[in-house]
């Protein structure tokens, strides 16, 4: 598309948006960052390479129509199962990026997932990302690294009965009386609010065990673009469209 055009077509969906109801956070799956390699007979670091350039304009584009959350899926637990070339590859790509992001000190930075199944130099940095963003006011940016849904609900029930154990609470007690909500103080993702839009980049139509428990009442949007072609108009279509749905949240 021809860029004046272009710009008139983003400024139109900008107007588009309905103000009073845009997501407060926003979860987003990076899809694509391999088959966009191979599209242009690449090696998979090259996608990975230019999906982590993607991060910072995304972010931007967020901050500016006043997310306050934004979740991005980096890494997977069943990621950590791939060719271990490529894995070494993708984390150090991980390390950089998420390092970078938190140097510009810009947005405040948590990490979620399992940081006891990542190799430790890859832990430490995202400990280090978050400790130097940890004043930072405005946008919270999650980095879910080593990220699975299951592995976030088995954790959250496990943290939940050591508390109460320690407490001297007996198995039955807990059986007993637990929660929804006990559960949900547990996950990695406590204190925040669920996300409202759930985008998927690459045409793919699943959530794959992203934020299985948060995203109950989410609203979903799935892109064909592969996640280094991810343009603010994809950003925008999506958002103008959760701006005009009815959300019921599950009533």
């Amino acid at each position: 598309m021809p860029s004046p055009l272009y710009g008139l077509y983003e400024r139109r969906l900008l107007r588009q948006l309905d103000s009073g109801n845009l997501p407060h956070h926003i979860g987003i799956i990076l899809d694509g960052n391999r088959r966009w390699a191979k599209a242009v007979a690449a090696p998979a670091a090259h996608g990975h390479r230019a999906g982590a350039e993607k991060i910072l304009e995304v972010l931007g584009w967020s901050d500016a129509i006043g997310v306050k959350y934004v979740t991005l899926w980096m890494l997977s637990t069943d990621n950590l199962r791939r060719d271990p070339e490529e894995l070494q590859a993708l984390v150090a790509i991980i390390e950089e990026a998420v390092s970078d992001l938190a140097a510009t000190r810009r947005w405040r930075i948590q990490a979620l997932g399992a940081s006891g199944l990542l190799p430790p130099s890859t832990a430490k940095r995202l400990e280090a990302a978050q400790e130097l963003t940890r004043d930072v006011e405005g946008m919270t940016v999650n980095v879910a690294v080593g990220y699975g849904g299951r592995q976030e609900i088995a954790d959250a029930v496990r943290g939940l009965l050591r508390e109460r154990a320690e407490a001297g609470a007996s198995l039955q007690e807990v059986a007993r009386e637990l929660t929804a909500e006990q559960i949900a103080e547990h996950l990695y993702t406590k204190g925040q609010p669920d996300p409202d839009l759930v985008i998927r980049t690459s045409g793919e139509q699943r959530l794959g065990g992203f934020l299985l428990w948060q995203s109950v009442h989410s609203e979903f949007y799935f892109c064909e673009a592969y996640w280094p072609d991810f343009r603010r108009v994809d950003f925008l279509r999506a958002v103008r469209e959760y701006s005009h749905r009815e959300r019921r949240l599950g009533r």
